[in-house]
This record gives C-alpha cells, structure tokens and sequence, in this order.
C-alpha cells in the first residue's frame, strides 16, 4: 500500500495566531484560505485550522512512561535530524514544552525521541522520531 496523506480540521480560536504558529514557528507551508479556515501543508499532510471563537483546549491525560501525556493529540514522526530542527525552533520561539523533549521507552521496544507542546488554541501536537523507523509499531514482542 502507498502512504497516502492525510486530512484533519481541528478548531482555533484565532486565525491569526494559528497562522503565526503553524506557518511561522512550524514552517507549515499555507495553502488555500478564507476568513474562517486555513489550509496547512503538515509535512506533506493536509491540516487545516478551523475558526472557532469559543475554542478550549481539552485537559485529559493518560499515562505514558512517567508523563502525563494530552488527548486528543496529533504530530508527525520526523527524522532525528528534522526533530532536533525542531525542538530547537520551538524552543528559540518561546513555546512552552508541555513534555520536553526527551527519549522514551529508552533501550525497549518503540524507544523514540518525543516532545509535547500546545498551539496558541491550546490543541496539542506531538512530534516524534526514531533511531531506527522499524520501531515505530515495535510491540516488545517483536524480540523472542
């Protein structure tokens, strides 16, 4: 099967902002528009902002490896080059990490490079990479 893009609208609060956010501290190129709506290229998917005034970030947490980690949630897995890029991008633009980066699950199955943040709405986006891609649907039973 070929890898095929995939769509997703989520809401905002402020068009604006999340152009800034998306278009300038993410480097997501901006496509088609209008004053309630705005298309993303989200690494070669296609993400688009939906206005929503009354838009509240979701509190909801679950456990992963000793951090509380935000759902809903939504990122791209990157190269391990292309996610230092960007952990230092975010950094340097003053967004707050809500889990810094870090590795998890290190020296186990699916180890991988992660950090959580929050768009000015206060949706949150997770990006991760892999030393090794084959690990990304590792199960710990793939080693026997």
């Amino acid at each position: 099967m070929t890898l095929r893009p995939f769509h997703l609208a989520f809401p905002v609060h402020d068009l604006a902002a999340a152009r800034a956010f998306y278009g300038g501290v993410l480097g997501c190129v901006e496509g088609r528009s209008s004053d309630e709506w705005i298309d993303f290229d989200f690494g070669g998917h296609q993400i688009v902002a939906h206005l929503d005034p009354a838009a509240q970030p979701v509190a909801v947490t679950n456990a992963v490896d000793g951090h509380d980690v935000p759902v809903p949630h939504f990122g791209i897995v990157l190269t391990m080059p292309d996610w230092h890029a960007l952990a230092a991008r975010v950094e340097a633009a003053g967004v707050a990490f809500g889990i810094a980066p870090h590795i998890r699950f290190k020296g186990q199955a699916g180890e991988q490079a992660t950090m959580f943040f929050r768009d000015p709405s206060g949706n949150a986006l997770e990006f991760k990479a892999f030393a090794d891609d084959a690990q990304l649907f590792a199960t710990g039973r793939d080693a026997a």
